[in-house]
């Protein structure tokens, strides 16, 4: 793994600030622009930013600050780190501690139905588990494939939800976009919701007679003046 400077915009500050650096090396060494080197000398950028010293650092000598200074073709270079951490490299299926291995199970069967789009060695990895397991799990020949349920993995602590995220995202890129048919019922026009339909289908109002209107007035008041008359007797 190659070494890379801590903070290259605090410590152009500090050699802007304590050498006498040229602005070329000083963007070579942090891996910036000459004209932003420029810029933080003129106090037009990083404004609120604290130099960061890289010889207490262990990242630059004195030394090798003097020569630059002496030389303005000489390029900068790191120093040699005093420890060195070697890079981590898992191989194999995720590691999985004995007081949840037992949990596996029914994280893969929860995998398989609700990301039926990722690989069996996208499980493996975010389980830590086999794919003969996860074939078994997915055919129900597991032998114990009656009693398992179905549990978030992160829930159970086998994965983190930005592992399975990843997963999930690596695993949909390029597929099609789902189709109606795949995502299931859809709503009903509203011509179908409405009490009547909208057409020719629609019932028509009866149109209202007036003369008929009047008769039919007059004769209630005709009976209810005789049914007066017959009172009074």
């Amino acid at each position: 793994m190659a070494q890379q400077l801590l903070m290259p915009k605090a410590t152009a500050v500090w050699l802007v600030d304590n050498t006498a650096l040229s602005f070329e090396q000083i963007a070579q060494f942090c891996k910036l622009h000459p004209l932003e080197v420029k810029a933080i000398a003129d106090g037009e950028s990083a404004q609120g930013i604290k130099g960061l010293d890289p010889i207490s650092t262990g990242q630059l000598s004195r030394e090798e600050i003097a020569r630059a200074e002496a030389n303005p073709a000489h390029k900068l270079k790191l120093s040699d780190p005093k420890v060195r951490v070697p890079e981590s490299k898992r191989k194999g299926p995720r590691y999985t501690p004995v007081s949840k291995r037992q949990d596996r199970p029914n994280a893969i069967l929860w995998l398989v139905r609700n990301h039926p789009e990722l690989k069996d060695a996208q499980i493996s990895r975010l389980v830590g588990t086999t794919k003969s397991t996860i074939e078994q799990i997915r055919e129900r020949t597991h032998w114990n494939s009656a009693n398992l349920a179905a549990m978030d993995p992160v829930t159970l602590g086998l994965c983190s939800q930005i592992d399975l995220d990843l997963e999930v995202e690596k695993a949909s890129k390029g597929r099609p976009l789902p189709t109606a048919e795949e995502l299931g019922a859809t709503l009903q026009p509203a011509r179908e919701t409405e009490r009547y339909p909208y057409g020719d289908d629609q019932p028509e109002e009866k149109s209202l007679d007036a003369d008929a209107v009047f008769a039919k007035l007059k004769s209630l008041k005709s009976t209810r003046n005789d049914d007066e008359d017959e009172d009074n007797f």
